[in-house]
């Protein structure tokens, strides 16, 4: 469950060696580490553009 401040509960679920350089910066952006960690962001169209692009490596819970 995401908390009240924010929408979304992002979790890379999947290693950063599976994705390009530019699905890396991605990552970086969202503050992404480690695999399985946890970050939470605001339900924006900014960060779900920024989602579609590494959708396959994070799992997403909260108000899509």
């Amino acid at each position: 469950m995401a908390t009240k401040e924010k929408d979304l509960k992002i979790t890379l679920v999947r290693g950063r060696a599976k994705a390009s350089k530019k699905q890396a910066l991605v990552l970086d952006a969202l503050g992404i580490k480690k695999t399985g960690s946890i970050v939470y962001h605001d339900n924006s169209p900014t960060i779900k553009g920024m989602l579609a692009k590494v959708a396959h490596l994070v799992s997403i819970e909260g108000n899509k």
